[in-house]
């Protein structure tokens, strides 16, 4: 439980507004955010960075409701992107194109035409081809691509092997042994303007360790690059701070941000720009899905409770395994009874929670916690269901921000045979 996400007379609230009453307006499944949450963790970066060339690029594939990127973008953000998708969302929200860093693995060439025609602040690059493309389009549209490569230092986040991204064994970033060769490239290439370097280790990482292992790398990097004459204006240290889910202890965040940065400044580079990529540290505990149980069904083995939220609406625990606690909004005094709580969808992996002890009858609501990243963003179609509202909270406020999908929504693109 946090500040944001309570309970009122012992019922849960997210700032001022009953769950309930969100339910009751919206049905359910619906995603709930907090703006209060979004701001509280917004601000304890920017209060690192406060007084120090350092600035926030929000990791929007976290969470790219054009509310929230709206919300973002009024405090300063710039955005961190892996689309030109996200691109236009940042558009829509009413973000500043030249705050967007374009990260990612495979950029196409109309992505990358898109990004250089709204002449974003640059290009994280991965890969000796992924230059040539990029140098190829920009000079075929008359601009030069600024350019950071992203470098894969081989340390162990100690996370999900799924949402680990600085290992040798990763798809992600130019290989640590390659890197100096790849900058020499990056130099030579006529339509290119090398001005940082990018390194991100992964997700949900929970100890400070990793981070200034990889950042020692980094640094050396760039004395060496200084070395040869290829000074870099900024340092992107990356994103992946891990949140509490369970009984995770990650470090507080200005304290995590403001212990970079001063590593950072005793080696001698405090005159270079720091950029932080954060995504699941910024909206992670701000979101919560709440979900209505339509059944209990008890078993030899298991007992079931049905709930009308799946794994199309909550990838994660079906893909990671992940830990979501998971919480009646208007608690019983009955006895609890242990289940595992399942959704809809035909599939045995349609799962949320595991051995969870509650007290609960059909029809009442169920919230899932820490469900602001990678929730809606990774919602899915499947079985033919559609995605989930979502709504945003500020204070007493609720205000709908994505409305229910309907079955025709879903198949309103897809034509018949003539015959």
């Amino acid at each position: 439980m946090t500040a944001f996400f309570h309970r009122q007379n012992g019922a849960l609230a997210v700032e001022q507004v009953p769950l309930a009453r969100i339910a009751a307006e919206f049905g359910t499944p619906t995603y709930v955010y907090s703006r209060a949450a979004l701001t509280s963790t917004y601000e304890a970066y920017a209060a690192a960075c406060k007084g120090r060339r350092a600035r926030v690029q929000y990791a929007m594939k976290a969470n790219s409701n054009l509310a929230v990127l709206q919300v973002f973008a009024k405090l300063g953000a710039g955005f961190d992107i892996v689309s030109g998708g996200e691109l236009l969302r940042v558009l829509a929200a009413g973000g500043d194109p030249r705050k967007v860093v374009f990260s990612g693995v495979g950029k196409t060439e109309a992505e990358m035409a898109l990004a250089l025609s709204h002449d974003v602040r640059g290009f994280n690059v991965e890969s000796v081809p992924e230059l040539d493309r990029l140098n190829a389009v920009a000079g075929r549209v008359g601009k030069r691509a600024r350019v950071s490569l992203r470098i894969n230092p081989d340390v162990d986040a100690k996370t999900h092997p799924y949402i680990s991204t600085g290992l040798k064994g990763n798809k992600f970033g130019v290989a640590f042994e390659d890197v100096m060769q790849t900058y020499r490239t990056a130099a030579a290439l006529p339509h290119l303007e090398v001005t940082g370097i990018d390194c991100h280790i992964g997700s949900q990482i929970t100890e400070v360790a990793p981070y200034l292992e990889a950042l020692d790398k980094v640094l050396d990097v760039v004395e060496a690059l200084a070395r040869e004459g290829i000074d870099l204006e900024h340092i992107d240290v990356g994103g992946g701070l891990g949140i509490t889910y369970d009984d995770e202890t990650p470090p507080d965040i200005t304290g995590f941000a403001t212990t970079l940065l001063e590593r950072v400044a005793a080696r001698g580079h405090g005159h270079r720009e720091v950029l932080f990529e954060p995504g699941r540290s910024l909206v992670g505990n701000a979101g919560a899905l709440l979900t209505t149980v339509e059944f209990l069904k008890p078993g030899a083995a298991k007992n079931f409770c049905i709930v009308d939220a799946a794994m199309n609406d909550l990838a994660r625990p079906a893909m990671y395994e992940a830990y979501h606690r998971i919480e009646a909004v208007s608690p019983r005094s009955d006895a609890a009874v242990t289940y595992d709580i399942v959704g809809p969808v035909c599939e045995s992996g349609d799962w949320l929670g595991r051995d969870r002890a509650l007290a609960v009858q059909p029809g009442d609501l169920l919230a899932v916690m820490s469900a602001g990243a990678y929730g809606f963003v990774m919602s899915s179609n499947y079985n033919t269901r559609g995605r989930a509202a979502e709504v945003l909270v500020d204070g007493d406020q609720v205000h709908l921000v994505r409305e229910r999908e309907r079955a025709e929504d879903l198949f309103r693109n897809e034509r018949l045979l003539k015959d």
